[in-house]
């Protein structure tokens, strides 16, 4: 070989690696350019999924929150129906015979006009006039079972609060009524329906401490098992 040919030689192999690295330079800018374009892609993929994701369960928590409401609701709608037909129980064994009576046949004649409105279900109309009744004979012995009846209306009317106001007094004056106790459970699921559940824990123990071998009592106990 010549060695005036060497370099020459030298020089055709140079210019032919640059060439081949002059073209391959794009092809390897091209796929790099796939590649990011690729992750990009499933980037946005994975993005959309995570989205949508998201708001099926929002989706799913508001769905379980409404149902969770509507059974609460239909919990106090049979809870209520409940009491009231344990009041009408209780109105009936009064109108059986346990009820006081009075000799005043006129005042007798103004506590049976609300008891008669209590036993239809009227409860804002008993509920108005057994507070007429109390008015004119605030001193009647049917006054401890006017507050009762009265009390009870409220609550079947939803008057939570008057309810309690009214069997508070009630209780208060006369402790040893044997309403008492069942004025003590309205008291307790007005309380729970005004979601004051320390104040209608405080009134169920009550019952149970005051009033241990009444049927007040064990649905007392029942209560409180549910409101722990």
């Amino acid at each position: 070989m010549s060695v005036h040919t060497l370099p020459l030689r030298t020089a055709v192999l140079g210019a032919a690696l640059s060439i081949s690295a002059l073209f391959a330079a794009p092809a390897q800018a091209f796929a790099d350019d796939e590649a990011r374009r690729a992750i990009l892609e499933l980037r946005e993929q994975v993005k959309q999924l995570t989205d949508q994701s998201r708001q099926v369960r929002l989706q799913q928590a508001d769905q379980i929150e409404m149902l969770q409401q509507e059974i609460a609701k239909l919990r106090g709608q049979v809870e209520q129906l409940n009491w009231q037909t344990s009041l009408q129980q209780r109105s009936s064994q009064d109108q059986s015979g346990g009820a006081a009576q009075v000799a005043d046949p006129q005042e007798q004649a103004a506590f049976e006009g609300p008891m008669g409105l209590f036993r239809a279900g009227k409860y804002q109309e008993a509920a108005s006039s057994f507070g007429q009744f109390l008015q004119s004979y605030p001193d009647s012995q049917l006054a401890p079972q006017a507050r009762f009846y009265q009390g009870s209306s409220r609550y079947a009317s939803k008057d939570f609060k008057g309810s309690i106001q009214g069997l508070q007094q009630m209780v208060s004056d006369s402790p040893d009524d044997p309403r008492a106790p069942d004025a003590l459970l309205v008291i307790a699921a007005s309380q729970i329906e005004l979601n004051d559940m320390n104040g209608a824990k405080a009134s169920l123990q009550r019952i149970v401490k005051q009033y241990p071998n009444t049927s007040a009592a064990q649905t007392a106990k029942d209560r409180l098992k549910l409101l722990q």
